[in-house]
C-alpha cells in the first residue's frame, strides 16, 4: 500500500486525499440519516465544534422550503464525490491535466445538480397526514362523546368517522344542548355553498 501511495503524483495523492476523505463523511452522513441522528436536533451554540455546520446553517435559512440550499456542506461532500472519483476514474483516458479537471468539476456539479433534484422530488412527496376537519367532516356522522352545551356556551367531544376511522374532535352548536350518545352531523358553515 505504501508503495502504491509513493507511485502517485501529487495530483493524485490530493486527488485520492479529497476522494477517500468526502466518501468517508458521505459515509457517516448516510448511516446518521438511516438511523434519525441527523433528522433537524440542531444546538443553539455560540461556537461551533467543527466550523462547518455553519455553511448548513445560513444556505438552509435562505433556501427554507425547496428541501435543500445550494451551498450546504452536504452538497460540498457530493460535489467532491462527483469530481474526485471522476478525475480518479478518469485519470487514464484524459492525458491533458487541464480538461481531467474541467470534466471532473462538471461531473461534481452534475452530481449536485441530481441530488439536488432527488430531494426536491423526494419533498414533493410528502404529505403532512393531517386532516382539514372543516372540508373532510362535511355531511359525516358521529355520536357526541362529551355532552356539548348548547349556544356555543361551551365545548363537547364527537367521534366522527373520516376516511374508515373513528376520530375524536372538539364540538360546539348552535342550537339546544346535545347529550352524550346523541347522533349528530357536520354541516357546511353558515354562508358557504
Amino acid at each position: 500500500m505504501i508503495e502504491w501511495w509513493n507511485s502517485l503524483s501529487t495530483l493524485m495523492k490530493v486527488l485520492w486525499a479529497i476522494t477517500l476523505s468526502a466518501s468517508l463523511i458521505f459515509i457517516i452522513q448516510s448511516i446518521l440519516t438511516f438511523i434519525g441522528a441527523d433528522s433537524g436536533s440542531d444546538f443553539d451554540t455560540d461556537a461551533d465544534a467543527s466550523g462547518l455546520d455553519s455553511l448548513d446553517a445560513d444556505a438552509a435559512d435562505a433556501a427554507h422550503g425547496t428541501g435543500m440550499g445550494l451551498l450546504t456542506f452536504r452538497n460540498f461532500i457530493n460535489f467532491f464525490i462527483g469530481f474526485g472519483w471522476s478525475a480518479i476514474l478518469l485519470r487514464d483516458s484524459i492525458s491533458s491535466t487541464t480538461l481531467l479537471m474541467v470534466i471532473s468539476v462538471v461531473v461534481g456539479v452534475a452530481v449536485v445538480f441530481l441530488v439536488m433534484m432527488l430531494f426536491r422530488w423526494l419533498s414533493g412527496m410528502q404529505q403532512s397526514g393531517n386532516i382539514n376537519v372543516f372540508k373532510s367532516a362535511v355531511g359525516c356522522e358521529g355520536k357526541v362523546y362529551l355532552r356539548i352545551p348548547a349556544e356555543r356556551s361551551g365545548q363537547g367531544k364527537v367521534q366522527i368517522t373520516i376516511n374508515d376511522a373513528v376520530r375524536e374532535y372538539e364540538a360546539v352548536t348552535d342550537g339546544p344542548a346535545l347529550p352524550n350518545g346523541a347522533s349528530i352531523r357536520r354541516h357546511p358553515p353558515r354562508g358557504s355553498n
